[in-house]
């Protein structure tokens, strides 16, 4: 059974001459309105990401998911991701089971040590500590998915004694997926704490993260857990049109954009048009096209990983509110229903 949703990072727009940032109580009043839609048309699920920037408008998932949990109906509510390493998980547990309650019972956890490192110097953290804090901090979030009770003990908190946490979520746990890097030890920490995973194809062909998907699941065997259980799941940067050439070349300017302005802190080249073109191509990492367009290569990338769970990554540089309501439309009324009739 395949899962289909929507996840968003709040993306601000900027005025590439005037360098003005789009208010962020602009950008959140219109997520609340795509997400409203995103239920009405059917999607599966929303998630949400953490950025501690000036060129997002979303610092706290779990508050922005509140916000649409009474407005919606069916749809699951995530983050993606809560950046654990730079969270205190007992808060974080928390916060999830107060969004868990009010929708009753749809809010999961997908955590993650996020793409950008603004969260450690403001949360008190050292990036010496980067795969430590994580670690562990992630092991607490599974224990206390566990147990009502825990007694816990590490390096980065005070240690917990029989300590009761409340609230509780509706069915006494949450679903936690964990987005994983492109490396195997990722993966088979996943496996190892029976997590499902989410892989970001933000670049290359999406075949290439075959080997990495078999590599989860024979780690998921080994660690003893049962194929039923088993879920994993990919987001992809795309956006969805009319029509496929100009969805494609509006899109561009602003894709390149945010594109730019990351790369400017990793020492990336200028992103070119030949490059998003070869990733809209067969196999490619971007789905940015038409209705047929996109339903061919969301099966594509189902059927070539296994997938159970596919997110449109809708809004990277911000694309104006109203082709994200037509985009989510789209994918819903059109997309969507077409892909589960494929799968059937």
């Amino acid at each position: 059974m395949i899962e289909l949703g929507i996840d968003l990072f709040g993306d601000l727009q900027i005025n590439p001459k005037t360098g003005e940032v789009q208010p962020a109580e602009q950008r959140l009043q219109e997520i609340v309105e795509e997400v409203k839609l995103m239920d009405e048309v059917g999607l599966d699920f929303f998630a949400v990401g953490e950025h501690h920037r000036e060129d997002y408008a979303v610092a706290s998932p779990e508050i922005l998911l509140a916000a649409v949990a009474p407005i919606t109906k069916n749809i699951k509510l995530s983050s993606a991701v809560s950046v654990v390493s730079s969270a205190d998980p007992v808060k974080l547990y928390q916060d999830f089971a107060t969004v868990d309650l009010i929708s009753d019972g749809r809010a999961e956890i997908m955590a993650g040590r996020g793409s950008f490192i603004e969260s450690f110097p403001l949360f008190g953290y050292q990036l010496k500590n980067y795969e430590a804090l994580f670690e562990e901090k992630l092991n607490l979030l599974v224990e206390l998915n566990e147990n009502k009770k825990i007694t816990w003990t590490g390096k980065f908190r005070p240690s917990l004694e029989n300590q009761g946490i409340y609230p509780q979520p509706k069915n006494g746990k949450m679903p936690i997926w964990v987005a994983v890097g492109g490396t195997p030890q990722s993966v088979i920490r996943a496996a190892k704490l029976g997590l499902p995973v989410m892989f970001a194809i933000i670049g290359g062909t999406i075949d290439r993260f075959k080997p990495l998907v078999e590599y989860y699941q024979q780690a998921w065997q080994d660690a003893g857990n049962d194929m039923k259980d088993y879920q994993v799941g990919v987001h992809m940067h795309s956006l969805f049109g009319e029509d496929n050439e100009e969805i494609a070349n509006y899109y561009f300017p602003s894709y390149a954009q945010q594109m730019d302005r990351i790369g400017k802190s990793r020492n990336w080249p200028p992103y070119q048009r030949h490059q998003y073109d070869a990733g809209r191509q067969d196999m490619g990492h971007l789905i940015v096209g038409d209705v047929n367009m996109a339903i061919d290569r969301i099966l594509q990338a189902i059927e070539t990983l296994g997938l159970t769970r596919f997110s449109a990554h809708m809004d990277v540089g911000a694309p104006d509110h109203e082709r994200m309501m037509k985009s989510i439309e789209l994918y819903g009324n059109k997309i969507a229903p077409k892909v589960r009739e494929a799968l059937k």
